[in-house]
């Protein structure tokens, strides 16, 4: 395939591409037997809130889907499903653009030229591309945002070039300039939000920005570079997807889809097995190697090595230098849920956003201490993987010397091969986690995986279809629930069940219609972005099918769901633009405002968001909020 056609595939596209495997279908007859619509309780996998067995108690139907009753806390009028290009919000809402792709972060910075997508200069000091992730904060008075910035559009970043691909070093740098993280100051001035040009706090985090590699990879032969010949020190970050917030204050943003950036243009090129395993070609998505030799596999071959980490980021400091923090492991980062166990410690979980990849948590060697000095907190600890079994029970299998064969600095830079080592659960691409706020239970969303039952993960490691992935060729996603043992997150045994299988009851009536807190008034496909709010409602946001037909028919545009982990209960709260993802959600500090993304509006040509008439689609952060300035959630 032409090198021009690359950045118009999606990440799982490409590795299709750089990893092809033969199509073996073993589990059909296994998975019908073990999933129905209706089926799901006598099968030992219980789903939905109709099903939420954790002992011997469990949720009437009734209850779980009585959807505008007196019991319900969703105290909105449920949005329908539709395909305008355009969000459209619940009676009693409304929503604005707070800032888009290209705008000025600062006075001096030029305003976006669209005909040619800016220049390296321009665009490092303007908000970047396709923001993701994102959280609050506030100091003195000030409110202060951290947001990704995953990925670039070529044929509107590069919308000057013919085959939207950088043909330049400065493309090159325009281009990385658009990835990283943006934190900006944000105000309320006569009742809109806004960005406060030349803020203090107003920063770009790029894929050029030095970063300090610390925890047991730091100076490991593997992470050396001629740049960094000690392999201490890390230039940039990208592919920047979700996030997560520490309580000391500190934004931590996840390397995804790393893998795509880099090249080896030598046909006789031999991929390393490890190089294989995280999904890394000769040909990548985009065209960096011509302005910087660093993303040449040829020239640095150790380069790769150095991402795919969280980043842990202080965003009320511009001085401050992130830092990747390598104990956390090395795989496709989707987001990073950080809580306080019972004891002290602190808890990350953490999901590879792959077909067939793994859940992981990390426990940290020392305690959290209130007002005292938890900076480091993240440097040292233990991974673990979760291991799912079909009777609603499972554990979290540590990655240790131990257990792994494998020293802690291989562990950290190697985690998905030392997953495999101990026998992990091979899941539906684990997309956020979200920990309740008000009980001691956890929440996945589990995006979807045409390969299950048809081929292996990228490690040769089998995918039949069981536990919490009990659908063949699964289209439709589903969120799975975890209890810790002793309502204790440092425990290394849980329970579990699925809070809701996604699906289409208008077109199917078997697995594929979903669990039954699903009918046709709210459902989806592909949940993605998972958020608690202070009340404990869990905010569902997809990225999915967008296409309204065959198996897809009837669920619209991607959108943004509301679910009550009590009942069961599930309304659509918001729908997006054509061909985008909602993702990225967070409060300001009063928390009348949410805040989340809308991402690469009009990927597919179709959509001219949020500008409107023929103007070019621009990935952008929206403001949400009541028209009677009442708290949301």
């Amino acid at each position: 395939m032409k090198i021009e056609q690359k950045h118009n595939l999606s990440f799982d596209e490409l590795d299709e591409i750089a990893r092809p495997a033969p199509r073996v279908v073993e589990f059909e007859e296994v998975a019908n037997k073990m999933v129905s619509r209706r089926g799901f309780l006598g099968s030992g996998v219980a789903v939905g809130a109709g099903a939420f067995v954790m002992g011997s108690t469990t949720l009437s139907a009734g209850k779980a889907l009585a959807a505008g009753t007196d019991e319900s806390r969703l105290a909105f009028k449920m949005v329908k499903a539709n395909g305008l290009d355009t969000i459209t919000v619940p009676e009693g809402y409304k929503w604005e653009v707070v800032v888009s792709w290209g705008d000025p972060l600062f006075s001096n910075a030029p305003a976006l030229d669209t005909t040619t997508g800016g220049t390296g200069a321009s665009q490092e000091l303007a908000f970047g591309d396709h923001n993701d992730g994102m959280a609050f904060f506030s100091k003195d008075g000030k409110q202060i945002m951290a947001i990704n910035n995953e990925y670039t559009d070529g044929k509107t970043l590069h919308a000057n070039r013919a085959d939207g691909m950088p043909e330049t070093a400065d493309d090159v740098r325009k281009n990385k300039a658009a990835h990283g993280v943006s934190i900006v100051e944000v105000a309320q001035r006569g009742g809109n939000w806004g960005i406060v040009q030349d803020s203090v706090y107003n920063r770009r985090i790029t894929a050029d920005t030095e970063m300090d590699i610390t925890g047991p990879a730091r100076g490991h032969k593997w992470m050396q570079t001629s740049e960094d010949p000690k392999g201490l020190v890390a230039k940039g970050t990208w592919n920047n997807c979700g996030n997560g917030q520490t309580p000391w204050g500190t934004y931590l943003t996840c390397e995804e889809n790393f893998n795509g950036y880099f090249t080896a243009n030598d046909k006789n090129y031999k991929m390393p097995e490890a190089f294989k395993r995280y999904g890394l070609s000769t040909e990548g998505r985009y065209n960096w190697a011509i302005g910087d030799a660093r993303f040449d596999l040829i020239k640095e071959p150790n380069e790769p090595n150095r991402f795919g980490y969280v980043v842990e980021i202080d965003p009320l400091d511009p001085t401050s230098r992130p830092k990747k923090r390598t104990a956390l492991g090395r795989f496709k980062h989707e987001n990073a849920e950080l809580t306080i166990a019972s004891n002290g410690h602190v808890v990350v979980y953490l999901g590879d956003d792959e077909r067939g990849e793994f859940l992981y948590r990390f426990v940290s060697k020392h305690k959290y201490l209130a007002g005292g000095h938890n900076r480091d907190l993240l440097e040292e600890g233990t991974l673990f993987v979760a291991k799912f079994h079909d009777n609603n029970r499972g554990e979290w299998l540590a990655l240790t010397p131990k257990t792994t064969g494998m020293t802690d600095a291989e562990i950290s830079i190697h985690t998905r091969m030392a997953a495999s080592k101990v026998g992990a659960t091979t899941m539906d691409r684990p997309e956020w986690v979200a920990a309740n706020p008000n009980k001691v239970e956890v929440f996945c969303a589990l995006t979807n995986n045409k390969n299950r039952g048809v081929k292996p993960n990228a490690g040769g490691d089998a995918t039949p279809p069981s536990g919490p992935n009990p659908r063949v060729e699964n289209n439709f996603g589903q969120i799975v629930r975890w209890v810790p043992m002793n309502e204790d997150h440092t425990s290394s045994e849980f329970k579990w069940n699925l809070f809701v299988l996604a699906g289409n009851p208008a077109v199917y009536d078997d697995a594929n219609a979903g669990s039954q807190n699903i009918n046709q008034d709210n459902m989806f496909n592909s949940p993605d972005g998972l958020k608690f709010d202070s009340k404990g409602l869990l905010w569902i946001q997809t990225d999915g099918n967008y296409s309204n037909a065959k198996g897809f028919q009837g669920q619209g545009n991607n959108q943004m769901l509301v679910g009550d982990p009590e009942t069961g209960e599930i309304r659509r709260f918001l729908v997006g633009p054509n061909e985008c993802e909602i993702t990225g959600s967070a409060w300001n500090a009063e928390r009348t405002t949410m805040f989340i993304s809308v991402q690469h509006p009009g990927e597919k040509g179709n959509s001219h968001w949020p500008d409107g008439g023929q103007s070019v689609p621009r990935s952008s952060v929206v403001a949400i909020s009541r028209k009677d300035g009442a708290v949301i959630g």
